[in-house]
């Protein structure tokens, strides 16, 4: 009883977001996003930008057409991935109350990885480029969001499954990457017996990428994730309870069987269809809701959920601009930017000596 009494003392002395913070996010998301539509192997002065988005004519026709066609559609996927991930990192970690959950560690991103293998690679033989989304039409992309949903939810529930037998940690930590491993294999025989296009395909979409998603893609991939994130908003004070422990939460009249399924429907959906539309981006979902802890210094989700949304989204579009590498012709693989992004500071957090780690004490 003590130990819930102290967490919910620990809940109200974090003091909340003040409104000046939030506009700060707001101000370095906007910029990040115009800095982020700026750059790209063809340069474009920031003054024909502002003409474009006026309607102007720009000097070069080809402008108008990179910034509407690429750069645009690039950032704006950007932004949406990143909130989803990141919102879908912070739900499982209150849902496992575990600090390292999240979609990529516990193998949700390999099984939405599975369940696009099974689309691509399996499909009836034809060729395909690294853009294979655009070839698969509407009823493709829906399929394919579809498939990396179920994938995912598949393995959240497995390993839901074990986490009603076991209490571990770091067991289920474990199971986890042995879900991953698993689904990587499979995938594997997938690859092994499918065609050269489509293994090239394949590939380079688990490099991850904001920049294959089109308008006619947004169309599908802007609802989902705008969706998920309405629907996470509306779990706001089951998280709160989560977070304090399945007997408070039950003492509070919490249904937990509902909210655990709602939190992973959510969770598929979110990282299923960015999975699907982006490739499997790692570390992000992990990363943000430490990052929005630590320096907002609160656990309450009613702060914490719009705050992960906006640096999510922030940080996506950083990484977006570092893998354009400004001022070359090179284009780095977005994994491996988020990797180099997110790995400190996970070894930050469990190297750091502070009462993060006791938001999720069991």
């Amino acid at each position: 009883m003590f130990m819930y009494s102290d967490k919910i003392n620990m809940l109200q002395r974090q003091e909340g977001v003040g409104i000046s913070l939030y506009a700060g996010l707001v101000l370095m998301l906007l910029t990040m996003f115009v800095l982020d539509i700026s750059v790209g192997s063809v340069h474009i002065p920031f003054g024909q930008i502002v003409k474009i988005f006026a309607g102007q004519e720009p000097q070069r026709a080809a402008w108008g057409n990179i910034l509407w066609l690429f750069r645009l559609p690039k950032a704006l996927t950007a932004i949406l991935a990143g909130a989803g991930l990141a919102v879908s990192g912070l739900v499982m970690q209150t849902l496992f109350r575990n600090p390292l959950a999240g979609p990529s560690v516990l193998g949700i991103n390999a099984g939405a990885s599975l369940g696009v293998a099974l689309m691509v690679l399996s499909a009836a033989a034809g060729g395909v480029g690294s853009r294979f989304l655009d070839g698969l039409g509407v009823l493709g992309e829906l399929g394919m969001v579809l498939a990396a949903s179920l994938g995912s939810a598949l393995v959240l529930l497995l390993i839901m499954a074990f986490a009603e037998r076991v209490r571990s940690i770091m067991t289920l930590l474990i199971l986890g990457l042995l879900f991953g491993y698993a689904t990587s294999a499979l995938v594997s025989i997938l690859i092994h017996f499918s065609i050269a296009e489509r293994i090239q395909a394949y590939i380079s979409w688990t490099f991850g990428s904001f920049g294959t998603t089109t308008w006619k893609q947004l169309y599908i991939f802007a609802p989902v994730i705008t969706g998920g994130l309405l629907a996470a908003s509306f779990l706001q004070k089951p998280l709160n309870a989560l977070l304090l422990g399945e007997v408070y939460a039950k003492s509070l009249g919490l249904h937990l069987k509902h909210t655990r399924l709602s939190l992973i429907a959510i969770t598929a959906l979110l990282s299923g269809s960015t999975t699907a539309f982006c490739g499997p981006v790692a570390f992000l979902g992990i990363t943000i809701p430490h990052l929005c802890r630590i320096f907002f210094h609160t656990s309450d989700h009613r702060t914490l959920l719009p705050t992960v949304i906006l640096t999510g989204a922030i940080v996506a579009l950083i990484a977006d601009i570092i893998s354009q590498m400004p001022g070359s012709q090179l284009v780095l693989p977005l994994n491996a930017v988020t990797s180099l992004i997110g790995v400190p500071v996970i070894i930050w957090v469990i190297l750091s000596k502070n009462d993060l780690m006791e938001t999720f004490a069991a």
